[in-house]
């Protein structure tokens, strides 16, 4: 092969761009894609081929590809050689400082207004605006440097660009908006926003101030997810919302009311496969949800327990295929369990009949099974709990739970899932029925203690020596650590005390208190037979009534926060009152 043959070559490009060919995007759609994408042609380089093949006399289509192959090579070449002439002339990028940035806020509010314009004067005449589109693109994708100097974010704010982006979410050609969301993704990228806290806050509250989140929303509801792009850009505005929310809790309840919260249940549900998109509104429902009883009130009102147990019944026969989607169920379950904190959502989970979809959950043994055990937990704890337990009782839900109870799953570390948290959640379920049952139900409850010579007070006691024996070892490194301040010369504050009573409450002192409540509640049951099998099993494996009442009086001290002082006064009262008669 001579050197000429060597110059001419040209590797096969097979399917270079297949999106093109199936009508996909014109002009400026390429160059829209910033952010988590990977850019196509931007249009500064569609145009630069452009006036490049002009001067040569070739005809470029919309995708960059030449049309008359065979013919031109020697025209091909005097583009290339333009073209790097071009590069080689090219100034060095400016480096970006406080005028730069001035500068290119300036540029893009001229070709913004400039687009608005022609437009306007031009509204069946796409050929006459185009040109300020794909400038104004250009002009949007270059401000994404801005966001390397978060410092430089109050210029955006004072030269009022915050305010024309905004703008730009409805602009007529969602490739704008698309670009639009782009940059304001990576301008609130969460460790950008850290980098420079006052840059950060000035630029957040001119969004929220903006009401980005209805806005965005707004620009969501237009945008269609079979084109790939528009499917991105959805990506990205809930990564937006997911920035500012880690930035800034406090908007969680504001953005759930400007139409995302409504958004978010609508595309949960919508009858599409299963994708990112779906999986990450599932993330943001569950941040919304958190610690936040407004955000919790707001789903209920809009039905959103009964989208959220649709969603979930999937799961109840089949596993998810994918840790993608397993992700999804776990989210959601996270989701149902905030919304279960709130009292008025657990009437509507029960009129939903929830609890029975968790009851088949549990005897299904599918990944969900830990997931919907945790549910009833959420669902049943409290005075606010009792229609719930009742009920659990009255659809046979102690054959699902007590078998739970008796044996812990091997199968457990698919859904990462530890043995304490399933110990946990099952006394839990437990101690909250014992809590709350009346009359005939709380009869069937003791009948099963009693079943089979006891064997389920045999296996509570099993679990209490267990948890008693980590929680001594955790008591003795907390001790050593105790002294060893002491020795220093550390003063023992509130602080470290809460510090130590929650690594505590972590080696397993919480499932510890949920045991001996057990173990009071059944032996002031009036059975005589459970409080002497308790009794016996104490003394036969030198345990002592003295430590479990200690753990009980430890418990009482801890109880109710966040309710009324009466309510924890009765409680602490009556759980005084069991510990006597132990």
């Amino acid at each position: 092969m001579d050197v000429g043959e060597l110059l001419n070559y040209q590797p096969d490009r097979g399917a270079k761009r297949p999106r093109q060919q199936d009508g996909g995007s014109a002009g400026g759609d390429e160059d829209s894609r910033g952010g988590k994408q990977q850019k196509g042609l931007s249009a500064r380089e569609l145009a630069r081929y452009r006036e490049a093949a002009a001067a040569a006399g070739v005809g470029i289509d919309v995708g960059g590809e030449m049309r008359d192959t065979e013919e031109l090579t020697g025209d091909k070449k005097k583009i290339l050689e333009k073209l790097m002439d071009q590069d080689e002339e090219e100034p060095e990028a400016e480096p970006v400082d406080e005028s730069s940035v001035k500068k290119m806020i300036l540029t893009f509010e001229k070709r913004s207004y400039k687009n608005q314009e022609l437009r306007i004067k031009f509204p069946d005449s796409p050929e006459k605006f185009m040109e300020s589109e794909l400038d104004l693109n250009d002009i949007i994708q270059e401000m994404h440097v801005i966001a390397t100097m978060p410092d430089l974010y109050h210029l955006l704010v004072e030269l009022n660009a915050v305010h024309s982006l905004l703008g730009l979410l409805s602009h007529e050609n969602t490739d704008v908006a698309i670009a639009v969301v782009d940059l304001l993704q990576e301008l609130t990228d969460i460790d950008t926003l850290h980098e420079s806290e006052e840059g950060a806050e000035v630029l957040i509250d001119a969004l929220l101030e903006g009401q980005v989140v209805a806005l965005l929303v707004q620009n969501m509801d237009r945008l269609d997810e079979q084109v790939k792009e528009e499917a991105d850009g959805i990506f990205n505005t809930l990564a937006i919302i997911e920035n500012m929310a880690e930035f800034r809790p406090g908007l969680c309840t504001e953005a759930a009311q400007q139409g995302l919260m409504q958004w978010l249940l609508k595309r949960i549900k919508a009858k599409m496969p299963f994708d990112a998109n779906k999986l990450y509104c599932s993330e943001i429902l569950a941040i919304l949800l958190q610690n936040n009883d407004n955000t919790r009130e707001l789903l209920g009102e809009m039905d959103g327990i009964d989208v959220l147990l649709q969603q979930l019944s999937v799961f109840k026969r089949h596993n998810p295929s994918t840790a993608e989607e397993q992700e999804m169920m776990e989210n959601l379950f996270d989701a149902l369990c905030s919304c279960l904190m709130l009292p008025a959502n657990r009437d509507r989970f029960l009129r939903g009949e929830g609890l029975q979809l968790m009851n088949l959950m549990l005897r299904e043994k599918k990944m969900s099974r830990m997931s919907a055990m945790k549910v009833l937990d959420h669902g049943m704890i409290g005075a606010e709990g009792t229609d719930n337990c009742h009920k659990f009782v009255d659809i046979l839900g102690l054959r699902t739970i007590f078998p739970l109870f008796m044996k812990t799953p091997k199968k457990m570390k698919k859904t990462g899932a530890s043995e304490k948290e399933h110990e946990e959640h099952v006394c839990s379920i437990i101690a909250s029925m014992l809590r709350n049952l009346k009359s005939q139900q709380r009869s069937r409850m003791f009948t099963k203690f009693t079943e089979n010579d006891c064997e389920k007070v045999d296996r509570l006691m099993e679990l209490h020596f267990k948890y008693l024996e980590a929680v001594q070892q955790a008591d003795k490194r907390i001790e050593g650590e105790k002294h060893e301040m002491v020795r220093r010369g550390e003063i023992l504050d509130d602080g470290m005390e809460d510090e130590f009573y929650l690594r505590r409450l972590d080696a397993g002192l919480f499932v510890l208190q949920l045991i001996c409540y057990i173990m009071v509640e059944i032996s002031n049951s009036g059975i005589s037979q459970l409080q002497q099998r308790v009794h016996q099993i104490l003394n036969l494996r030198g345990g002592s009534v003295k430590v479990v009442r200690h753990i009980m009086r430890e418990y009482a001290e801890s109880i109710g926060d966040g309710k009324s002082e009466e309510f924890k006064e009765a409680e602490r009262k009556r759980i005084m009152d069991l510990v006597e008669n132990f």
